[in-house]
């Protein structure tokens, strides 16, 4: 067998594994994608192919591999400001509306891949700060978290190439909270850094030792869950969220169907949810 051919029946088992150990749903002819992400891990692990790797996998001790696949799998691409209305929502709504409480406004960025959505938060509140100097006493906390190892290894560090800046970042944002570190790359300046811890977080595990929070955002990220495993997710969310809390899914998500426990809200800006 070729290199790049899956069988049906190894792709098949696959998918099952990784739906049981990520939760994600590749769905029918995604074997180019599992033959991009896994094609790394073939020489690494003394394999022939893609199909040799995937028996492997699919042996329970082989925990490390199966650890290594999960994270490859899981890597999603990310943009700053993505779609960007979910920051205008956040800035010109949610922060007033919010900002008079005794503690910190508490965000949680539920999927935060390389770590640009809860950067991108944490400059939109240096932002309405530095315009607002009176305001936001308390501060604002954001927990961010991954499945990823990589990935959260990668936000922690919070340096990034040109081509990553370049994918919906300005250049007056580049320059207000960028250091350029030579090599073409760029970190988030301490100030922006300080503002977001990252945890490791499945989506498909218990909440409750990450405490509560008043926005939370989970985009683009249902897609890839079966609508039962959906459904748990955004049961477990009302729960996470204090009253009247606002979650963002991504442009295209909808949880028509799926929950019953928030409102869905239309703003000049875009769509968003609110806790009943």
């Amino acid at each position: 067998m070729s290199n790049n051919t899956i069988s049906p029946k190894d792709y098949e088992n696959f998918c099952k594994f990784l739906e049981e150990h990520s939760g994600i749903i590749l769905g029918d002819n995604k074997q180019y994608l599992v033959n991009s992400r896994l094609a790394p891990l073939v020489d690494k692990n003394d394999v022939n192919d893609i199909t040799g790797l995937i028996q492997l996998v699919l042996d329970p001790m082989q925990k490390k591999l199966r650890a290594e696949v999960v994270d490859v799998m899981t890597t999603n691409e990310t943009l700053w400001f993505r779609d960007n209305y979910p920051y205008e929502v956040f800035k010109e709504i949610f922060i007033p509306e919010f900002k008079g409480l005794n503690r910190p406004i508490k965000v949680w960025s539920s999927a935060c891949s390389s770590g640009q959505e809860p950067y991108s938060i944490a400059m939109v509140v240096l932002e309405y700060k530095k315009a607002n100097p009176s305001q936001l006493s308390q501060g604002v906390s954001i927990l961010a978290t991954d499945l990823s190892p990589t990935m959260l290894e990668t936000s922690r560090e919070g340096k990034y190439d040109s081509l990553a800046l370049a994918r919906g970042l300005s250049d007056e944002r580049k320059n207000q909270f960028f250091d350029d570190v030579g090599q073409g790359c760029f970190q988030v300046k301490d100030e922006v850094k300080k503002m977001v811890e990252f945890r490791s977080q499945n989506l498909q595990e218990s909440y409750s030792l990450l405490g509560n929070f008043d926005i939370i955002f989970c985009r683009n990220v249902l897609i890839y869950f079966s609508p039962e495993a959906k459904a748990e997710i955004l049961k477990k969310f009302a729960a996470a969220l204090n009253d009247k809390g606002y979650l963002f899914l991504g442009a295209s998500e909808s949880m028509s169907g799926l929950s019953d426990d928030f409102e869905m809200v239309r703003s000049s800006h875009g769509i968003y949810y609110q806790k009943k």
